[in-house]
């Protein structure tokens, strides 16, 4: 059995709602390494399928998400769910007491994302949106250095973002359960666009292209800008050459970062910082992200729950390691709320962006070119 790396403390015992691609692929075995979590249940509407996860992890099958998460051993759920279920599986988890690791996006809304954030902090609940990512250090190495001045004053910001065609039947091509590029790819290079310059981003302009059958969003590209001007331009889809980066420019030279979002557990990200003097390739340590998101998750959730257990004992006295500890789990909180809902709010303005293109498209201005057009 597992140890928990806080000693007294036993390890988080989560359950699985759902048997998706990322859960089997990453998550899953990332929670089997991570000390502090222990999978006690997977749930599916299959029960075959299951128990074909529960096995590898010799947890408990279960059929149908409800009995999941009525179960008394199960404190904190993980939802891979597609995304235009989100909302209602995670406010019943909520609801039923248990904390909750999300996959990206949340929801598809800013106020759904906001009406389950002050869920969870009614009931003294970690709610937790599990882009990885962010986790990786990374991108807080490429942050130090746009710190130190390496490439001078930051004038904007490129991210790509595209994957292969996924196969016939996939949920990314299902608009009733929330598919497309958008939400489930674009979402990473904003976050990205984000981290960098900032949350006061706004969408400045944006065009998406939808499949012929399915409707849904295929790819697109979108122009951002900051409030000092400086500007970041997102490019997506799902039917493309495989593609992660994304590139800082600046007034004195350029950074480069591939395989930026989802890279291997074994991958040795490299930095390229492009200068007027020359190259340099500076090569970091690999780092397992997803394995570091659901270290961050069981860290919170054990500290939540020293927070009930020792509220009146920490008004007479208090250890600095218990306050670090409680400003830590209040701290994930409110990082998560904040970024869960510029998201969403991006996504918006993506969409009301792409609305308001396509309506000036059907009334094109005449050209100079057009007879109707001469003056």
């Amino acid at each position: 059995m597992k140890g928990s790396p806080t000693s007294g403390s036993e390890p988080v015992r989560i359950g699985v709602l759902g048997c998706a691609d990322i859960a089997r692929r990453r998550v899953l075995p990332a929670l089997a390494a991570d000390p502090g979590s222990r999978v006690v249940a997977v749930a599916s509407r299959d029960g075959g399928r299951a128990r074909e996860v529960a096995d590898r992890y010799d947890c408990a099958a279960v059929t149908g998400y409800e009995r999941l998460i009525a179960d008394p051993q199960v404190e904190a759920v993980y939802v891979p769910l597609p995304v235009a279920l989100h909302a209602r599986w995670i406010e019943r988890a909520l609801r039923a007491g248990k904390h909750v690791l999300g996959e990206k996006p949340l929801t598809g809304d800013v106020d759904s994302t906001r009406r389950l954030f002050g869920l969870a902090a009614s009931r003294g609940l970690v709610l937790a949106e599990n882009f990885m990512f962010p986790r990786h250090p990374l991108h807080r190495r490429v942050r130090e250095l746009l710190a130190a001045g390496a490439i001078g004053e930051l004038r904007s910001f490129t991210g790509e973002f595209a994957i292969p065609a996924p196969p016939p039947g996939d949920v990314r091509y299902d608009a009733a359960l929330g598919g497309g590029a958008l939400l489930d790819i674009a979402v990473n290079p904003l976050l990205a666009a984000c981290f960098f310059l900032g949350p006061e981003l706004t969408v400045c302009g944006a065009r998406l292209r939808r499949h012929p059958v399915h409707g849904v969003d295929t790819g697109g590209a979108v122009l951002l800008a900051a409030p000092d001007g400086v500007t970041a331009q997102v490019v997506f889809g799902m039917e493309h050459a495989y593609r992660a980066a994304y590139e800082l420019w600046g007034s004195a030279g350029r950074i480069r970062v591939e395989r930026a979002y989802a890279p291997p557990a074994d991958h040795c990200p490299v930095i390229r910082v492009e200068r007027p003097e020359g190259v340099e390739e500076l090569v970091l340590h690999p780092e397992d992200q997803f394995l570091e998101a659901v270290r961050a998750f069981s860290r919170a959730v054990r500290q939540s729950r020293l927070t009930g257990e020792t509220q009146q004992t920490l008004q007479t006295q208090q250890t600095r390691r218990t306050r670090e500890g409680l400003g830590a789990e209040r701290g994930l909180r409110e990082r998560h709320q904040e970024r869960a809902l510029t998201v969403a709010r991006l996504v918006a303005e993506v969409r009301a962006a792409d609305k308001a293109a396509s309506s000036a498209a059907q009334h094109p201005v005449p050209s100079w070119d057009d007879p109707r057009g001469a003056l």
